[in-house]
């Protein structure tokens, strides 16, 4: 075939003839990056991520009852290690695509200042948090709340989203005045969004190691490998990095 365009569409129609699907669980606080690394993920390879969107350990436990996800996308380190571990996911395949950001927020400026000092004022009626049981940035927010000494204070003001996507809500609708959230859902492009934020330092927190991994219904799927080692390249990674969070080395 002499025609350059004619070789390049049938090459292209090809590769579409092998694309697949994957059944992507992605923890909240990555719905924008994800959505962005999706669409170029499928113009890219021609495969197509289904992606579903939620707080960590409430995909664990759908997981382990039976779930059809073929890749989690983790807000943790320890949920992946453990499906790993019980045999609901395939060995080897786990690895750390981001580590998250955590910072206090609120949609109106001048709220929250850049020490975080506010927390220990009584100008708030209410925080907004994610359920720590189930919600990894969740735990971070309570940890930090500890190390401040501020969080037997502050506890009859939590109020909590069943994950980060809704504590985020709750902050942008008005609901709470300020929140922890993070920092992805807040910043853009190595800005701030709106509103004012004090990014909280890595230092009062366990740090926020977020993992992937291919789960066991997926180890045959060429579609859940072709996503994590996309996520491993550079164009998934000048997302993740334009949405504040760190890669690890």
């Amino acid at each position: 075939m002499k025609n350059p365009i004619a070789l390049a569409a049938l090459l292209f129609s090809a590769s579409l003839a092998h694309a697949d699907e994957v059944q992507v669980a992605v923890a909240a606080n990555f719905t924008a990056p994800m959505q962005k690394i999706a669409a170029q993920f499928e113009k890219d390879t021609g495969h197509v991520a289904k992606l579903s969107f939620g707080a960590t350990g409430k995909f664990y436990a759908q997981i382990t009852n039976g779930a059809p996800f073929e890749v989690l996308l983790a807000a943790d380190d320890e949920t992946p290690a453990k499906l790993e571990k019980e045999g609901q996911a395939a060995a080897g395949s786990r690895f750390t695509y981001a580590i998250g950001t955590l910072v206090l927020w609120s949609a109106k400026p001048g709220v929250v200042d850049d020490q975080g000092a506010v927390l220990k004022s009584a100008s708030f009626d209410h925080l907004s948090i994610a359920n720590p049981k189930t919600a990894p940035y969740g735990l971070a927010a309570i940890e930090t709340m500890k190390a401040l000494g501020v969080l037997d204070a502050v506890t009859p003001k939590l109020v909590q989203g069943e994950n980060i996507a809704q504590a985020y809500q709750f902050v942008a609708t008005g609901n709470a005045p300020l929140g922890f959230v993070a920092l992805s859902q807040v910043f853009e492009d190595g800005a701030l969004k709106g509103g004012s934020a004090w990014i909280v330092p890595a230092k009062l927190h366990t740090p926020i190691r977020q993992d992937a991994v291919v789960l066991a219904k997926g180890a045959a799927n060429p579609a859940a490998k072709a996503l994590l080692a996309y996520l491993k390249g550079e164009k998934a990674r000048t997302v993740i990095r334009a949405y504040g969070y760190q890669i690890a080395e």
